[in-house]
């Protein structure tokens, strides 16, 4: 629903469209992470991250591939059907108005991919005849175009957006584990997407979307890659009753192909053999209906919500592998997927009873159901073994509460409990994977990931110009999937294997400060201290007490603006990542580190502006991965360009 920041009783953060045009970061992934309290797996950005490697996950709750936070786009998912990630360069910047974070668990009123969260990207409106461009390029052989046309015809508003970028990208080995074999890790996407609107009355509005993404990846060898094909779709339907208040129907659906292919490295990595190639076909389809009441006063004011959806998910991997020494029982082929249908409906009570109090509940209903799962597995002697998989079925009861008091105009207080659930993608069930020299099992006896969670906060406005906000907050996170050392390999040589790992502890507390300084000028300053520590895990006491891999303690990002148009508009930000483990046993540790980037425009002429970014101005070295072999970060990438702004 459409409100006020400050009156909305769960901890939400914004990054305005201002804020977005003026960032030094290239892709939506970096942009995101600028806010301490989101990251993705590991510290690689979309930019050379393979797209498997792309979740997001929210106040540092047990990272991983799979994103644990739903990412929306005008309210429909683009988390992947497979593995729930998130292929951030299909989200092209040029088309978005804002972006909302509300980092706390939203299963209440999202289901299963809200367990620890919600980032929802906002299109801009359209309010007449518009064209936008922006050209840039950069060191590592990095070219950007991206362009969006929007008008409007009376009741009819469309609009069309596209985005290209190319890169070399960088050595990603470290220089100790480099070797002849390892080279830069190219990339390039396209992506473009048409939206139409029109108002059928004036109480109806429909809308229809669709979209083309590409990308292609490597991850540093030559036979080391990725791709993503899909092809989406949407249509909507809102009408607003003057007594029943407002109903919205979407439906939404995707066509998609992953394939990855994957090297085996020579000692001294000097040369390289195809080790594997996987192809994962996939699709989904979904409907959502929302209706709002009108508000009604019975001791304050109400306004209830309640809303159904439903989504299905289909998927396989077939897995092509090429032993180096074959034998009769070695496996040549690998296939394995399923089917996964979903459906959830929620009840939501907005209750103001007064201008300084205002409560809220909401509770929904989710049921799952994997069917259809089977693996088949061919031998090099031409043997067929095939296993199915049970089909199996699970429920869900997710609350969530909340408080906002409001005792003196200046000063907000917020509260909220919840519960929240994350169910196994077909990825985890089904699809084994392999980073570096380290192989990953499925398991398919995963079981739902169940969180409760409590936060609370304060935000202060001292002046109209200054806003700090503090918030607390606890999570327990019961049978997490996490991918777990296995005391010895299994037969297929996997080392590794997803498991519903006992029970894991985040809490901490975030820290943010907005303040105006002038017209011109602004500062940003915002912190996150999460404690990530398992506490319990049957069967592996060695890991109580460990820290949740891929989490680190400490992040912090603070930003400085000047805005004059007349002059220039200049950007600095720093952004601090603390030290972390990539592995569940704490062996394998990565040192923190700090980075600096920077970036400003200036109006040329008619409606063209320069531009110039940087990211890690100072080319800090860090680490961003030691899954087998240290990767590092990304070097000092520098880009200038032109941007055409809107012509009527």
């Amino acid at each position: 629903m459409p409100r006020p920041i400050r009156d909305v009783p769960a901890t939400t953060v914004v990054i305005p469209r201002a804020e977005i045009e003026r960032s030094p970061t290239l892709t939506q992934d970096a942009l995101v992470r600028t806010l301490p309290s989101a990251a993705t797996f590991r510290r690689t950005p979309s930019l050379v991250s393979d797209p498997t490697a792309q979740g997001l996950n929210l106040r540092g709750l047990a990272p991983s591939g799979v994103a644990r936070s739903l990412v929306l786009l005008d309210g429909i998912p683009v988390n992947d059907p497979f593995g729930g990630w998130v292929f951030w360069r299909s989200l092209p910047r040029l088309g978005i108005d804002r972006i909302e974070v509300v980092p706390s668990g939203g299963s209440a009123l999202y289901g299963s991919a809200a367990l620890g969260g919600v980032v929802q990207l906002l299109s801009r409106p359209v309010s007449g005849a518009s064209l936008e461009a922006d050209v840039a390029y950069g060191n590592l052989d990095t070219g950007h175009f991206a362009a969006r046309g929007a008008d409007r015809w009376g009741p009819v508003r469309a609009s069309v957006e596209t985005e290209l970028l190319t890169s070399d990208g960088y050595r990603i080995v470290a220089p100790s584990q480099r070797g002849p074999a390892d080279t830069v890790t190219p990339s390039n996407h396209a992506v473009l997407n048409g939206r139409v609107d029109v108002d059928a009355s004036d109480t109806l509005s429909l809308s229809a979307r669709a979209g083309l993404f590409r990308e292609n990846q490597n991850g540093g060898t030559r036979s080391t890659t990725a791709r993503v094909e899909l092809a989406q779709f949407g249509a909507g339907a809102r009408l607003l009753t003057e007594d029943s208040g407002t109903f919205t129907l979407d439906l939404f659906g995707r066509v998609q192909r992953f394939e990855q292919s994957r090297a085996r490295l020579a000692e001294g990595r000097t040369s390289e053999t195809r080790a594997a190639y996987q192809d994962v076909p996939a699709d989904d389809q979904g409907v959502s209906l929302l209706w709002t009441g009108p508000a009604w006063t019975w001791g304050g004011t109400h306004v209830i919500t309640a809303g159904l959806d439903a989504r299905r998910m289909a998927g396989t991997s077939e897995e092509r592998l090429f032993p180096p020494e074959p034998t009769p029982t070695s496996t040549f082929v690998r296939a394995a997927g399923g089917t996964q249908a979903s459906g959830g409906l929620f009840l939501q009570d907005l209750y103001t009873v007064s201008p300084a109090l205002e409560l809220s509940a909401a509770l929904r209903l989710d049921a799952w159901r994997n069917t259809g799962g089977e693996q088949r597995v061919e031998r090099a002697s031409g043997a067929v073994e095939t296993t199915g998989f049970e089909d199996g079925a699970e429920q869900q009861l997710s609350p969530r509460l909340g408080l906002r008091l409001r005792p003196v105009e200046w000063l907000t207080l917020r509260a909220s409990g919840y519960r929240a659930f994350r169910a196994p993608t077909l990825n985890e069930l089904y699809r084994p994977f392999q980073v570096g020299t380290v192989l990953t099992a499925a398991n398919a006896a995963l079981r739902a990931e169940r969180l409760w969670g409590a936060e609370a906060g304060v935000e202060a406005e001292a002046t109209r110009s200054l806003t700090a906000r503090v918030t607390g907050f606890w999570n327990v996170l019961d049978a997490p999937i996490t991918n777990v050392t296995l005391a010895e390999p299994l037969p297929d040589g996997a080392t590794r294997q997803r498991m519903n790992l006992g029970q894991a502890r985040v809490r901490g507390v975030e820290a943010g400060l907005d303040w105006r300084l002038s017209r011109q000028w602004t500062a940003l300053f915002a912190y996150t201290f999460v404690d990530p520590t398992v506490t319990r895990a049957p069967g592996q006491p060695e890991l109580v007490g460990k820290q949740l891999a891929q989490d680190p303690r400490h992040r912090g990002t603070a930003l400085v603006s000047f805005d004059e148009p007349s002059l220039f508009t200049a950007t600095v930000q720093l952004r601090v990542t603390g030290p972390q483990y990539e592995d569940d046993l704490n062996e394998r540790g990565m040192g923190g580190y700090a980075v600096v980037d920077v970036a400003a425009s200036r109006h040329l002429f008619w409606k063209v502006d320069g531009f110039a970014a940087v990211e890690n101005l100072f080319d800090r070295e860090y680490l961003a991965g030691r899954a087998g072999v240290d990767t590092l970060g990304p070097p000092l990438t520098a880009r200038v360009g032109l941007r055409l702004r809107g012509i009527p």
